[in-house]
């Protein structure tokens, strides 16, 4: 790389890295999430269509008035039983696969009791409804009596007065009138047609009328808990409801299903008597001719087509409107196509009825009543459709059949317009409902359960009112952003702090309020950041520092376009600190890590941070100390309650935690090279916001990289996410939530065992492996066993540098396998304890975790036995033969390992690696090649591979922005003996070995001063080897020497090379120029600093007043005098601040601000930044090039462009720039924004400045690193004695895994030998047009016993993920648009 510090002003070009700029509006995205809005909206429209008519078809079929026989009127009951039944049964499987997977709650059997015999009479009102009444009923008296299930919300929205404006109480008052209204007509209708004696009406008929409305009463009992949780009354049973609703939905769901069938049996049977059990024989019998037996099995498939239909698009239609609601398209893909649905059932059946009446044969269609009257004696021709003419017929009950009038069939059409009306009326919350950026199902809708015979209305009803406790203001935050790093390169460092620097653009000013409501901090923990000179023996900071303050400046300029602003120089008890002010005012710190006097490596680093910012800074920010201003020389707010001084945290950050809890206190746990948008943040965030009970939460982390070793990395983390993180989020909780982009609550983190604990110095062998081999990990385990739970969001994507060598990702994963080992081991070792404390993890969760573990250990036996298998398939090798020879070479690798030095073992592992996957690639098209042979893929090996592709093929198109991971997928397939049988004998082989392996450098240059070097040569000549190095000192030195020498009488300065730094008054005193008459003496100086002090300091306290006749807008103008250059404090104050060898050098990095060249840039971007928000375009431009002519024409000949400005120099600029931008406003009348122009000018010429931590904080770091953080050392017996038991517990570990594959394996070879016939599943072959051949294949027990360790585990993965994508509350395939911010909102559409 171009080193950019080093560039001339002739060379001002620069890199811009990836994703710096502002993300802009892609049209073609947002068009398309329209066209998924809509896609969903009809979705929702159709499915809700299709189940309320095909609830209707059957109705109209078991009718007793029904054309059909009785036989077939039966079938078609029990398939409406079956409608009714199927939600009831889905519920139940899902309430108890929740009560399996997570704590179980016993119940309150009072709320139980209640909540039962609700169900109970819901149940018992739609059996009565849908089995009784509506067969009873026509086909549109069906449709539009549904509507009157409303009744009971619309009268408790009366009782609890539940509208935000008094007015809209009209709507529930409207909506009770339009049903009684329309139970009015209903009633008068009927009566109309028992007096124009319609055909087929009986005076029966006002009975069921009657029930109808007694039965749509206890239906409408069903959504009870809506209204009632929307007016904050019987809170606290609907909070002690939600803590068991799982269980009571598994007992209610069986209650209601034996209500179902007690009403069928009861009416059908005891009360009607038409249930004749014979009649469910629909097998042929001899006596049945053919036609008879044609027609049996018609209605056989027109009972299961229909009972399909309305139960698939029962679950759909409800599925679909979740998803509506979830991609904030609620009023244009939910509200609209539900509450339409019943006017478009109606209008379809208008057009089947008008378009298709005159193709039924047979039919009169001269006139409405000779058309109904010659549908009679088409009941026993079978020319016509069954269901069209069940539905006509049906039709033809109503008043248009009169032979007197049909005027009364306008009441039947006013009674749909009341009902249609009056649950619009009920539910136009609906149309308003807000959705929140993340919201699960249960906050959307109050039940789980939708009804099927009330689709549409269900979907209403169940929406949750949010009219009285809705929350608009979310509470604020503060989020500290910890990246650890160690040894990153320039391209890492770049991506870590442009993502920085993106989020503080998306927050922009602190001081301004946000649509996201946070504040956060930035601070990189440098591991490893000083070297010590060997010749002077003095401490400089590294080449890694260098880097990442040549990075952070470059990241200021690209954008800013200029220097930064603010940085402070502060040198701590660990080392020492750099803090920076970024370009909208959020903080970045740089804590740079002395490994002599602070521990190494990221554990220690996160105790570091963790104790600082929620230990030590939480508490001082809520119990401020007084103190005297004199004794305080760092930059620090200060503010004034009752004339005492206290000292606040140095930005506004730590004074706004003062009044932010710790459960609002998060901690961004980040590696040096992560790559981040904060929409990715901002998602994390909402999901600890949201859940009180989420400690941590991870996103999804895409690595980075180039090369076959990236792409089965790719593959591998897809994988790992979409399956395994997939199913530890919906079977309990996620395990492991990664150091390199998560997101962990304060609160969490402070609780009783975590953080106390976390500090813990390992000194077993099994510690050494738990504690520091996998931190993240192990954090994670205690949080667990304290009972928080870790989530997995799937849209919060992060992006991070992966190994690229073959050796650096062996010692990666040597680091992460037995790590990841001890962790779930210790988890499951207290399984009992962490049950009863965490209720995301169940004892059903801990046996899959078992589960899991032991498929883990069986990993190299079935990969030995995959390869035994391409070794008997590719080879024609007998099974017993190619098992030996499988195992040959992992005992070989296994040998080598014990044998020889690791990067031998890796070496040896690469060809290895190579030779394996070519097997597995033979293997691979052997079997192509053997299905095409064979004709089909029916095949032991052909079923495995297809299915494993279809699997894998469907995950992938779920998750639809990762689908081009799939193509990495047969590099994956042809690593797998390396990645799970060589990687895992190398790991646990090398276990003693606790060293990271990557990143490790030996580089001796560290070691070497790299500042102030003017000349590096080496010459080697013959047998001589010369080094010529000159530095600035001895370069001094020299030129002192020769001074003396030629003039002795001389009195020579020590530095002769004047270093023009603004607070080096040295130079001055020391090396007086005469010749330069404008110099100003120091006495002079030091007495314009402590008046101008003095004048800034009076006009920080007095700009309040001052700003009350100025705009409004600058009422905060005062706080931007923290930070600046004199912030108040003599000159006396600041000059003594001791400072070690590194920090001259550091400081000089930062003073090329100071600059001609520099400063002009530097200037003009400063004023149009401190003018942004002001209007004033015109006046910023001028101001901009008036005072870039003043800097110009005050050191165009008296400063090279590339010299840094003495302290003299910058007084007179900054006099100079001052008087020009005054008369500059008071030209343009614009006096109101001097102040904000003169503090501009002031920010760009303040010079770095270094400073001394406060007392109390140096003191704090002095106990922390005394207590916790104190370097480890140990004695040479020490170490031999934990490397002797690391030893031992690794022969332990090889031993354990030893013995239990070659137990796997034996098993296989026995079973094997003992032959095929005996033990093998059959599966009879069959060809591609599905004919079969008559032959049989076998499953030999090879394939069975690698199916078992191996297939079992990804299909209940696979499962897993099915449930997340499909009805979990978080999986929505379009969550990763919506984590983009571009999200779908009724506004929009």
């Amino acid at each position: 790389k171009v080193d950019i510090m080093d560039n001339d002003t002739w060379d001002p070009f620069q890199l811009n890295p990836i994703g710096a700029e502002k993300e802009e509006k892609r049209r073609c995205f947002e068009l398309f999430q329209h066209l998924v809005a809509a896609f969903v909206g009809i979705m929702v429209l159709s499915s809700a269509v299709i189940s309320k008519g095909s609830l209707l078809v059957l109705s109209t079929l078991s009718s007793p008035t029904s054309t059909r026989t009785s036989k077939e009127r039966q079938y078609y009951m029990l398939m409406l039983v079956g409608c009714l039944v199927m939600p009831n049964l889905l519920v139940f499987l899902k309430s108890l696969w929740k009560c399996a997977f997570k704590n179980f709650v016993p119940p309150n059997m009072r709320t139980m009791g209640i909540v039962c015999g609700i169900e109970c009479l819901v149940s018992l009102g739609t059996s009565i409804l849908v089995l009784v009444v509506m067969p009873q009923f026509d086909v549109l008296t069906n449709l539009f009596i549904s509507g009157g299930v409303c009744m009971l919300s619309s009268v408790l929205q009366i009782v609890f007065r539940l509208q935000r404006e008094n007015w809209k109480i009209v709507f529930p008052i409207c909506s009770l009138m339009l049903v009684l209204t329309g139970y009015f007509l209903l009633g008068a209708d009927y009566y109309v047609r028992v007096t124009s004696y319609v055909s087929g009406q009986e005076n029966d008929c006002y009975w069921y009328v009657g029930i109808a409305v007694f039965a749509s009463f206890l239906v409408s009992l069903n959504w009870w808990e809506n209204p009632v949780q929307a007016s904050n009354n019987m809170q606290e049973m609907l909070a002690e409801l939600d803590t068991f609703r799982d269980f009571v939905f598994v007992i209610s769901s069986l209650l209601r299903v034996v209500v179902i069938a007690a009403v069928y049996l009861i009416y059908h049977v005891l009360i009607q008597e038409n249930i004749v059990w014979s009649d469910f024989d629909f097998t042929p019998k001899a006596d049945e001719d053919d036609s008879t037996i044609a027609r049996h099995r018609e209605t056989l498939d027109i009972g299961l087509t229909v009972l399909f239909l309305q139960a698939f698009f029962s679950a759909a239609c409800h599925w679909f409107g979740v998803v509506a609601c979830k991609i904030h398209s609620v009023r244009m893909s939910f509200a609209f196509p539900v509450c339409f649905t019943g006017p478009a059932v109606l209008i379809l059946g208008m057009i089947l009825f008008l378009t298709q009446s005159q193709y039924l044969a047979g039919a009169d269609t001269t006139s409405i009543i000779d058309f109904c009257s010659s549908l009679v004696d088409l009941s026993t021709k079978n020319t016509s459709t069954v269901v069209m003419l069940e539905l006509t017929k049906s039709i033809c009950r109503t008043s248009l059949s009169s032979h007197y009038w049909t005027w009364p069939f306008s009441l039947l059409a006013l009674e749909g317009i009341c009902m249609w009306l009056g649950l619009i009326t009920c539910t136009y919350y609906v149309w308003n409902f807000k959705v929140q950026r993340i919201e699960r199902t249960t906050e959307l809708f109050v039940r789980r359960l939708y009804e099927s015979a009330f689709i549409d209305l269900s979907l209403l009803l169940n929406t949750k009112m949010k009219v009285v406790s809705v929350v608009d203001d979310v509470e604020n935050c503060v989020i500290y952003l910890c990246a650890t790093m160690w040894h990153e390169t320039y391209d890492e460092m770049l991506k870590i702090l442009t993502s920085m620097f993106r989020l503080d653009r998306y927050r922009g000013d602190p001081k301004e309020e946000h649509k996201d409501v946070f504040d956060f901090e930035c601070h990189i923990f440098v591991d490893d950041a000083f070297m010590i000179d060997k010749e002077t023996d003095k401490k400089f900071i590294n080449e890694y520092v260098t880097d990442l303050i040549h990075v952070v400046i470059e990241v200021y300029r690209v954008f800013t376009n200029k220097e930064p602003d603010d940085v402070s120089i502060i040198e701590t008890p660990y080392g020492g600190r750099l803090m920076f002010v970024m370009p909208e005012g959020n903080m970045l710190y740089f804590h740079l890590k002395d490994k002599q006097l602070i521990r190494n490596k990221k554990r220690w680093s996160q105790i570091m941070y963790l104790y600082y910012l929620l230990g030590w800074k939480g508490y001082n920010v809520k119990n401020p100390q007084k103190i005297t201003r004199q004794n305080n020389p760092c930059r620090a707010s200060l503010i004034s309650l009752d004339g005492e001084s206290f000292l606040l945290p140095q930005h506004d950050n730590d004074s706004k935690r003062k009044h932010i809890s710790d459960d609002n206190t998060y901690i961004m746990a980040l590696d040096g090279d992560t790559d981040f948008h904060p929409a990715a943040l901002i998602l994390l965030v909402d999901r600890l916001r949201k859940y009180c009970n989420v400690g941590a939460a991870c996103g999804r982390i895409h690595p980075t990289g180039m090369g076959p070793m990236v792409w089965y990395q790719k593959f591998e983390y897809a994988v790992g996410h979409w399956l395994q993180k997939t199913a530890e989020h919906v079977f309990g909780s996620v395990l492991c939530s990664p150091g390199c982009f998560s997101l962990f609550r304060g609160s969490a983190l402070m609780d009783d065992n975590v953080l106390k604990r976390y500090t813990t110095t390992a000194t077993r062998a099994s510690e050494y492996v738990q504690y520091d081999q996998g931190e993240d990990r192990w954090l994670c385990t205690l949080l667990l066993q304290q009972g928080w739970r870790v989530e997995y969001n799937a849209a919060s994507d992060a992006y991070t540098n992966s190994p690229q060598e073959f050796k650096e990702f062996y010692n990666q994963r040597r680091r992460w396998g037995p790590s990841t080992l001890a962790n779930t081991l210790d988890l499951l070792h207290s399984g009992n304890e962490t049950v009863k404390r965490n209720s995301s993890i169940s004892r059903l969760y801990i046996f899959y975790q078992i589960f899991t573990v032991s498929s883990s250990i069986l990993g190299p036996a079935s990969v030995s036995l995959m390869i035994a298998g391409a070794f008997q398939f590719v080879f024609k090798i007998e099974g017993t033969l190619s098992i030996i020879i499988s195992v040959i070479p992992p005992i070989f690798y296994l040998l080598i390992c014990f044998l020889a030095k690791p990067s031998t073992q890796i070496t040896i592992a690469a060809i290895m690696s190579v030779l394996y996957a070519f097997l597995m690639l033979a293997s691979f098209f052997a079997i192509i090649g053997d299905m095409a042979m064979q004709g089909t893929f029916i095949t032991p090996t052909g079923l495995f591979l297809v299915s494993m592709a279809a699997m894998y093929l469907v995950t992938a198109i779920l998750h639809p922005q990762e689908f081009s991971m799939i193509i990495y997928g047969l590099m994956y397939f042809i690593c797998i003996p390396s990645g799970y049988l060589l990687l895992t004998i190398y790991s646990l082989v090398n276990m003693h070995i606790v060293t990271w392996g990557t990143r490790e450098t030996n580089k001796e240059k560290e070691q070497k001063k790299t500042q102030n070097v003017l000349c590096d040569r080496n010459c080697k000549l013959c047998c001589w080897d010369m080094k010529l190095q000159v530095t600035q000192e001895t370069d001094n030195l020299m030129l002192q020497q020769l001074q003396q020498a030629v003039n002795p009488n001389i009195q020579v300065t020590q530095q002769v090379v004047h270093e023009q730094t603004p607070n080096t008054k040295e130079e001055k005193n020391n090396a007086p120029n005469e010749e330069n008459s404008e110099e100003i003496s120091p006495e002079l100086l030091d007495r314009k600093r402590a008046k101008k002090d003095l004048e800034y300091d009076t006009s920080a306290y007095s700009s309040i007043e001052d700003d009350n006749d100025d705009n409004h807008d600058d009422e905060d103008d005062n706080m931007l005098y923290d930070g600046s250059l004199y912030s108040g404090f003599t000159e006396e104050e600041r000059e003594f601040v001791p400072q070690s060898d590194w920090v001259q050098p550091v400081k000089e990095e930062f003073l090329k601000k100071l600059t001609y060249a520099n400063l002009k840039r530097n200037l003009q971007e400063q004023i149009r930044y401190t003018l942004r928000n002001k209007n004033q375009e015109d006046v910023c431009e001028e101001l901009v090039m008036m005072l870039t002519d003043t800097v110009n024409g005050e050191l165009k000949d008296k400063v090279g462009p590339e010299d840094v400005l003495s302290d003299s120099q910058l007084e007179e600029l900054q006099y100079a720039l001052n008087e020009a931008a005054r008369r500059i406003l008071k030209t343009n009348r614009m006096e109101r924004l001097e102040r904000r122009v003169k503090r501009a000018v002031e920010k760009t010429l303040i010079a770095p400045q270094v400073e001394k931590l406060t007392e109390d904080e140096h003191d704090f770091w002095k106990k922390l690193l005394e207590r916790y953080l104190a370097p480890i050392v140990d004695d040479k017996a020490h170490k031999e004695e934990v490397t002797r038991e690391l030893k031992s517990l690794r022969n332990k570990a090889v031993f354990l895994y030893f013995i239990v594959n070659v137990l796997w394996i034996v098993a296989t070879f026995f079973l094997q030998a003992i032959g095929n016939d005996v033990i093998s599943i059959k599966i009879q072959k069959v060809w591609p047009n599905g004919t079969s051949s008559g032959e049989y294949l076998k499953v030999e027990p090879l394939s069975l016993m690698f199916l078992l360790s191996f297939a079992v585990l990804l299909v209940v993965q696979f499962l897993a993920m099915l449930y997340h994508r499909w009805e979990d509350e978080e999986g929505m395939i379009l969550e990763n648009q919506i984590a983009n911010g571009l999200v779908i909102t009724s506004d929009d559409l």
